[in-house]
Protein backbone atom coordinates (compact mmCIF):
# COMPACT_ATOMS: atom_id res chain seq x y z
CA UNK A 1 0.00 0.00 0.00
CA UNK A 2 1.47 3.29 -0.97
CA UNK A 3 0.13 5.16 2.48
CA UNK A 4 1.52 8.83 2.90
CA UNK A 5 3.84 7.93 -0.32
CA UNK A 6 3.93 11.42 -1.58
CA UNK A 7 6.99 11.56 -4.01
CA UNK A 8 8.59 8.86 -6.03
CA UNK A 9 11.40 7.38 -3.75
CA UNK A 10 13.07 6.07 -7.12
CA UNK A 11 14.00 3.08 -5.53
CA UNK A 12 16.88 4.49 -3.47
CA UNK A 13 17.79 5.61 0.24
CA UNK A 14 17.23 9.37 1.10
CA UNK A 15 20.60 10.45 0.78
CA UNK A 16 21.34 8.89 -2.30
CA UNK A 17 18.00 10.37 -3.86
CA UNK A 18 19.60 13.92 -2.83
CA UNK A 19 22.45 13.61 -4.27
CA UNK A 20 21.35 12.24 -7.24
CA UNK A 21 18.74 15.04 -7.78
CA UNK A 22 21.44 17.65 -7.15
CA UNK A 23 23.48 16.21 -9.77
CA UNK A 24 20.85 15.70 -12.21
CA UNK A 25 19.63 19.37 -11.67
CA UNK A 26 23.19 20.80 -11.81
CA UNK A 27 23.96 18.92 -15.23
CA UNK A 28 19.96 20.26 -16.28
CA UNK A 29 21.77 23.86 -15.31
CA UNK A 30 24.65 23.90 -17.68
CA UNK A 31 23.94 21.77 -20.06
CA UNK A 32 19.75 22.77 -20.44
CA UNK A 33 18.76 19.68 -21.83
CA UNK A 34 19.91 16.20 -20.49
CA UNK A 35 17.89 12.45 -21.20
CA UNK A 36 17.52 10.58 -18.04
CA UNK A 37 14.27 8.29 -17.11
CA UNK A 38 10.76 8.93 -17.22
CA UNK A 39 10.46 8.88 -13.42
CA UNK A 40 13.69 10.64 -12.72
CA UNK A 41 12.73 13.41 -14.84
CA UNK A 42 9.12 13.80 -13.41
CA UNK A 43 11.18 13.73 -9.74
CA UNK A 44 13.85 16.21 -11.41
CA UNK A 45 10.95 18.90 -12.41
CA UNK A 46 9.79 18.75 -8.86
CA UNK A 47 12.76 19.51 -7.57
CA UNK A 48 14.23 22.28 -9.90
CA UNK A 49 11.74 24.12 -10.53
CA UNK A 50 11.23 25.31 -7.00
CA UNK A 51 15.23 26.43 -7.13
CA UNK A 52 14.86 28.36 -10.27
CA UNK A 53 12.10 30.37 -8.57
CA UNK A 54 14.75 31.28 -6.31
CA UNK A 55 16.67 32.48 -8.90
CA UNK A 56 13.82 35.34 -10.24
CA UNK A 57 14.94 37.15 -7.08
CA UNK A 58 18.38 37.83 -7.24
CA UNK A 59 19.02 38.34 -3.13
CA UNK A 60 21.51 37.01 -1.10
CA UNK A 61 18.89 34.76 0.43
CA UNK A 62 17.89 33.51 -3.23
CA UNK A 63 21.30 32.49 -4.07
CA UNK A 64 22.07 30.77 -0.32
CA UNK A 65 18.55 28.79 -0.61
CA UNK A 66 19.53 27.84 -4.37
CA UNK A 67 23.66 27.03 -2.93
CA UNK A 68 22.06 24.85 -0.42
CA UNK A 69 19.66 22.78 -3.44
CA UNK A 70 22.33 22.09 -5.71
CA UNK A 71 26.03 22.62 -3.93
CA UNK A 72 27.86 23.64 -6.91
CA UNK A 73 28.93 27.42 -7.03
CA UNK A 74 29.17 27.53 -11.22
CA UNK A 75 25.74 26.41 -11.07
CA UNK A 76 24.95 28.97 -9.04
CA UNK A 77 26.22 31.55 -11.11
CA UNK A 78 25.01 30.16 -14.36
CA UNK A 79 21.47 30.00 -12.58
CA UNK A 80 21.68 33.88 -11.64
CA UNK A 81 23.24 35.26 -15.09
CA UNK A 82 21.41 33.16 -17.85
CA UNK A 83 18.72 31.33 -16.96
CA UNK A 84 17.05 33.73 -14.19
CA UNK A 85 16.49 36.88 -16.85
CA UNK A 86 15.30 34.78 -19.25
CA UNK A 87 12.52 33.11 -17.17
CA UNK A 88 11.93 36.52 -14.96
CA UNK A 89 8.53 37.12 -16.71
CA UNK A 90 7.28 33.13 -16.73
CA UNK A 91 4.60 32.48 -13.80
CA UNK A 92 6.21 28.51 -13.09
CA UNK A 93 6.65 25.69 -15.69
CA UNK A 94 10.41 26.33 -16.17
CA UNK A 95 11.15 22.72 -17.33
CA UNK A 96 9.45 20.53 -20.03
CA UNK A 97 9.89 16.27 -20.15
CA UNK A 98 9.49 15.38 -23.32
CA UNK A 99 8.63 10.71 -23.42
CA UNK A 100 11.63 9.21 -25.97
CA UNK A 101 10.40 5.55 -26.00
CA UNK A 102 12.02 3.16 -24.04
CA UNK A 103 15.75 2.16 -23.79
CA UNK A 104 16.88 -1.07 -25.44
CA UNK A 105 18.52 -2.73 -22.62
CA UNK A 106 15.96 -3.10 -19.87
CA UNK A 107 12.96 -0.99 -21.85
CA UNK A 108 12.83 1.58 -19.56
CA UNK A 109 10.47 4.43 -20.21
CA UNK A 110 13.57 7.31 -21.12
CA UNK A 111 12.54 11.21 -21.50
CA UNK A 112 14.38 14.61 -22.03
CA UNK A 113 14.32 17.02 -19.68
CA UNK A 114 14.88 20.63 -20.77
CA UNK A 115 14.68 24.37 -19.62
CA UNK A 116 11.71 25.88 -21.41
CA UNK A 117 13.31 28.98 -22.60
CA UNK A 118 16.34 27.63 -24.07
CA UNK A 119 15.14 25.61 -26.87
CA UNK A 120 14.48 27.55 -30.35
CA UNK A 121 12.24 24.77 -32.09
CA UNK A 122 9.61 25.84 -29.40
CA UNK A 123 10.29 29.70 -29.30
CA UNK A 124 10.29 30.85 -33.06
CA UNK A 125 9.86 34.38 -31.92
CA UNK A 126 13.38 34.12 -30.47
CA UNK A 127 14.64 31.69 -32.61
CA UNK A 128 18.25 32.87 -34.82
CA UNK A 129 17.03 33.91 -38.28
CA UNK A 130 18.89 32.77 -41.15
CA UNK A 131 20.67 34.54 -44.13
CA UNK A 132 19.46 34.91 -47.40
CA UNK A 133 19.00 32.45 -49.10
CA UNK A 134 20.77 31.29 -52.53
CA UNK A 135 17.00 31.69 -54.64
CA UNK A 136 17.22 35.77 -54.55
CA UNK A 137 14.22 37.57 -55.53
CA UNK A 138 12.09 37.03 -58.03
CA UNK A 139 11.65 39.37 -61.16
CA UNK A 140 9.08 41.67 -61.98
CA UNK A 141 7.39 41.00 -65.57
CA UNK A 142 9.40 43.52 -67.82
CA UNK A 143 12.40 44.26 -65.62
CA UNK A 144 15.77 42.90 -66.42
CA UNK A 145 18.67 41.73 -64.53
CA UNK A 146 22.64 42.66 -65.33
CA UNK A 147 23.17 39.05 -66.38
CA UNK A 148 20.64 39.16 -68.62
CA UNK A 149 21.36 42.92 -69.67
CA UNK A 150 25.50 42.25 -70.31
CA UNK A 151 25.35 40.86 -73.68
CA UNK A 152 22.90 43.08 -74.72
CA UNK A 153 25.45 45.88 -73.72
CA UNK A 154 28.47 43.99 -75.64
CA UNK A 155 26.36 43.71 -79.01
CA UNK A 156 25.79 47.14 -79.20
CA UNK A 157 29.58 48.04 -78.25
CA UNK A 158 30.44 46.36 -81.29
Amino acid sequence: MRHGKSFNHLGRQRGHRKSMLKNLSVSLIRHKRISTTLAKAKALRKYVEPVITFSKSNTTHGRRMAFRALQNKEAVKELFAEIAPKVANRPGGYVRVIRTGTRLGDNAETAIIELVDFNADYNPKEAVKKGRSRRGRRKKSGEVTAAAAAPEAKKEEE
